[in-house]
């Protein structure tokens, strides 16, 4: 599946976190690009972090794990379930598709998981809870008029409806749908998705051997999604830099030459040194050496290297090997926990930045990317991925200087209002500024939807002086 490209074109939300509603196109509509860059920028506490939430969301569905039990609180306060919708652009080698995935979720109390603690001081534990997945494609017609219509929708007692969907997909064998009528009970229990379970889509592999022409294609684009959350969808969030801040560095990465295959999180710690296994050391090693290519032009003469300082048995009885990360610059080297948390967040992230620069179906979600980034460096970075790039970027940022630096096509907005939380901007000429722009739009409101909450100087300056009244008294 080298030849397939999945982009993720669209997401619209409703009662997730703070945003009661809110839809957002990844699309550059003013030009066309390689690549698909999304910044997001708005006032704090607007949605930009509950966007890269949903995407982290859509990840573990697509991987068919269980959606870990925070998200549950994530339905909006006012609201008994949260609804998502993804839009996805695939390209096949028969062609390109639109594909869109609807998912609810709500909460419920995990009895299970109750006990005397919880009993005592009156607290409810919750869990996470998957239901109606609905899954969305051209659906084709012997009467020549195709349509995009209904794949799969799980909101039925039979394991999914519409019936000829289902009988084409994983045919018509008794036994084969009550394994199926169990495996979506089973996703239910573990709050997993039906549709990317590893029993649904063995169940559809192995009905693909009758060669039907429509099967092969819904079963393609169903593999093109799971490969996707599973290989080539990856959420950078602010844990990451909380990490840093607590001395552990974060290596985020997806990493191929002809000897190895790797991708996901190697976390070390700064603080001392560490022992990890002989055959991690070579891959590390690696993705190290494809970083300093890039690393050394945007700081100059900066590299990271690994030290070895012996090796000894780990608990397994392999070879481990201790090693400490190190910085070289000018010859000199120190250790890499003395470098600046700009220093450590780039490095942390790079390789990814690499893979988006370098491959057209690889999404890298990063929240507040320009934290500790020096500004003018993180607006020619963004300017040389989004001009120059193949992948997909979304990010969010508070930092405004990419806004004068990228095509004003990859720039989106929060606003203060939770029923339309995402909005583009109107009336922007090709000379205009867009920060300039934000800023004026900040002070006159010229835009539909007010992107920024006015506060009062004088009253904040009053709220300063009282409050500081009350603590010396």
């Amino acid at each position: 599946m080298d030849d397939v490209i999945v982009r993720l074109a669209g997401v619209s939300i409703k009662n997730f976190k703070n945003v009661t509603s809110g839809s957002l196109s990844f699309e550059n509509n003013r030009r066309e690009y390689k690549s698909s860059i999304l910044g997001l920028y708005g006032q704090n506490g607007s949605g930009k972090t509950a966007l890269i939430d949903a995407i982290a969301f859509l990840q573990h569905i697509l991987c068919g794990r269980e959606v870990p039990a925070g998200f549950a609180d994530f339905i909006n306060i006012d609201s008994e379930k949260a609804i998502l919708e993804y839009e996805f652009d695939i390209q096949l080698p028969g062609g390109r598709f639109r594909v869109f995935y609807e998912v609810s979720l709500r909460k419920e109390e995990n009895i299970n998981e109750r006990n005397a603690e919880y009993s005592l001081n009156n607290q409810k534990k919750y869990r996470p809870l998957i239901f109606n997945e609905v899954l969305k494609t051209l659906i084709f017609s012997t009467k020549g008029k195709n349509r995009i219509g209904k794949l799969i929708d799980t909101n039925t007692d039979d394991v999914f409806s519409p019936r000829s969907k289902l009988n084409l997909l994983v045919g018509k064998k008794k036994t084969t749908r009550i394994d199926l009528l169990a495996a979506k009970k089973y996703a239910k229990e573990y709050s997993r998705s039906f549709i990317f379970s590893h029993e649904f889509l063995t169940a559809v592999r192995l009905q693909t051997e009758n060669n039907d022409k429509d099967l092969l294609l819904y079963a393609a684009l169903l593999e093109a999604l799971a490969k996707y959350g599973k290989e080539e969808l990856f959420i950078v969030n602010t844990r990451n830099s909380g990490m840093i801040s607590l001395d552990a560095q974060p290596f985020i990465f997806k990493y191929e030459d002809k000897s190895i295959g790797a991708l996901g999180t190697v976390m070390l710690p700064l603080e001392s040194p560490i022992v990890i296994p002989q055959k991690m050391l070579s891959m590390v090693g690696k993705i190290i050496c494809n970083m300093n290519i890039v690393l050394e032009q945007i700081i100059p003469k900066l590299t990271i290297k690994i030290k070895e300082l012996g090796t000894e048995l780990i608990d397994d009885g392999q070879t481990g090997v201790r090693i400490q990360l190190m910085s070289a610059k000018n010859s000199k080297e120190i250790a890499l926990k003395y470098e600046s948390e700009g220093i450590k967040k780039i490095i942390s992230i790079l390789q990814l930045l690499i893979v988006v620069y370098n491959q057209s179906s690889i999404t890298v979600a990063v929240d507040e990317l320009d934290a500790g980034v020096f500004e003018y460096l993180l607006g020619e970075l963004l300017r040389i991925i989004s001009e120059k790039g193949k992948g997909q970027l979304i990010f969010t940022s508070h930092n405004l200087r990419p806004l004068e630096t990228m095509d004003k096509g990859f720039i989106a907005f929060t606003t203060v209002n939770p029923s339309n939380r995402y909005i583009r901007f109107n009336n922007v000429k090709e000379n205009n500024n867009l920060r300039d722009f934000y800023y004026r739009d900040i002070m006159l409101g010229e835009q539909n939807e007010m992107v920024y909450e006015p506060t009062n100087n004088a009253e904040i300056s009053f709220a300063f002086r009282e409050a500081g009244e009350v603590v010396g008294s």
